[in-house]
């Protein structure tokens, strides 16, 4: 006899009721946040541009939020590795005061010269914010856990303007080669509302053309996935050389705020007297670029290190937009080389060089059919998958878990951050 279904679909209700509120509450909250913050950037970009002089101010802006954050935020200072850490072993409801310490830094960061992105205060704001609701109504801790990946995706969504890469972000990011799907839906939710939230606030998107990709053909797809290979290698490289300096800075200074202030002395000068100030910010006009001429072939380099040394120090904001200029500007250079469009490759690296340094490979191929078209997904798939693999045992995120190792030869469920130790006493045990 054939059982209805009837009880299970009604069982089902309560739980989309519930996400349905909960991860629109969310939304809403981190979707006006995030246009608050993008309207203040745009301010902090026109005002350190029409007044160049505000760049030799960087160092005393870069003390003053490394004052502000030794005094009042030890505790969010991890960013979003204390997000991830959070939703993966649940300790203590994150502190408000991250979402406003985190935006005026950021702010201040673009508004005197520094080479940061947005992703970061977008996605801490989304999941500070997300994680009072934990308070509000008594939540236990899956549904906490849930709670903070809707506000990540949240985050994501709103400021780039991708609802589906934001939604999948939210999931993919926690762990490498494992997603929680039963977020899914709450994520989903989240990023579209916050999405929406965002365009009712008057948020404008950067629009990035790619002309016409043209039929699938063999030559293009081989070519994804050597390209994919150097940009994956790209982001391992940056990865790991902002990690190295951010140890090495904290190794030599020891008051935290003289790191920014010190790091702020190098990006200034370096940006006037190289007269390179095209390097510093989010570089928006330089990525719209990337896609329509010829750059110089050494600009991905320029940019990383810039930015290698703004965030190596101290600076806040997020590695992501960087991530999307050296990506844009390194498919730049190889276009030629490979005998691709311009703007194909540009848009290939834009987010395969993302793929590979946060590990995210689906979100990156979503992101790339939103913003470029769907005719693209095919060789942004094949281009993120082998910037994925190719990246290594290595990230932007270093409290991002391993679900499933890419090589097989690492344990699950350790951090990023901790598999040089671990692979340090394997390789010392007799």
């Amino acid at each position: 006899m054939k059982l209805s279904k009837r009880p299970e679909f009604f069982e089902l209700l309560p739980f989309l009721g519930q996400w349905l509120f909960l991860a629109s509450a969310v939304a809403a909250l981190a979707g006006s946040a995030s246009a608050v913050f993008l309207l203040a950037l745009d301010w902090a970009t026109h005002a350190r541009v029409a007044h160049r002089w505000l760049i030799w101010l960087l160092p005393l802006g870069g003390f003053g939020v490394g004052w502000l954050y030794l005094r009042l935020g030890r505790h969010v200072e991890a960013g979003n590795n204390l997000l991830i850490d959070e939703i993966h072993d649940p300790q203590k409801i994150i502190p408000l005061r991250m979402a406003p310490l985190v935006f005026v830094g950021t702010v201040v960061s673009h508004l005197f010269g520094a080479s940061v992105g947005r992703e970061g205060t977008a996605v801490q704001m989304g999941g500070a914010l997300a994680d009072q609701f934990t308070r509000v109504f008594k939540l236990q801790h899956e549904d906490r856990r849930i709670v903070l990946m809707a506000g990540i995706s949240a985050g994501f969504a709103s400021v780039f303007g991708t609802p589906l890469a934001g939604a999948v972000f939210g999931l993919e990011v926690l762990a490498i080669g494992r997603m929680r799907y039963e977020a899914l839906f709450p994520c989903a939710v989240a990023a579209i509302v916050a999405d929406q939230v965002g365009l009712l606030w008057g948020v404008h998107h950067t629009h990035y053309s790619i002309p016409e990709v043209g039929p699938i053909a063999l030559w293009p797809l081989v070519v994804m996935v050597i390209a994919g290979a150097l940009f994956g290698l790209t982001g391992k490289v940056f990865a790991e050389a902002t990690h190295a300096l951010s140890a090495w800075v904290k190794k030599q200074v020891h008051y935290a705020p003289l790191r920014p202030l010190l790091g702020g002395v190098l990006v200034a000068s370096a940006a006037w007297f190289l007269d390179a100030e095209h390097y510093i910010g989010l570089g928006i006009p330089t990525i719209v670029q990337a896609f329509q001429q010829p750059l110089a072939p050494y600009d991905f380099a320029a940019k990383m290190a810039f930015t290698v040394a703004s965030l190596g120090t101290g600076f806040k904001g997020g590695e992501v937009t960087p991530l999307f200029y050296i990506g844009a500007t390194l498919g730049n250079a190889l276009a030629p080389l490979f005998h691709l469009p311009v703007a194909l490759l540009a848009g290939i690296g834009f987010v395969a060089v993302f793929a590979g340094a946060a590990n995210t490979p689906i979100a990156s191929t979503l992101m790339a059919m939103e913003l470029f078209g769907s005719e693209i997904g095919v060789y942004a798939a094949l281009a993120c998958t082998v910037s994925y693999l190719c990246s290594g045992a290595t990230g932007i995120y270093r409290s991002q878990r391993i679900g499933h190792a890419k090589n097989g030869q690492a344990p699950e469920g350790i951090k990023l951050g901790e598999l040089s130790a671990y692979q340090q006493a394997q390789r010392e045990t007799p």
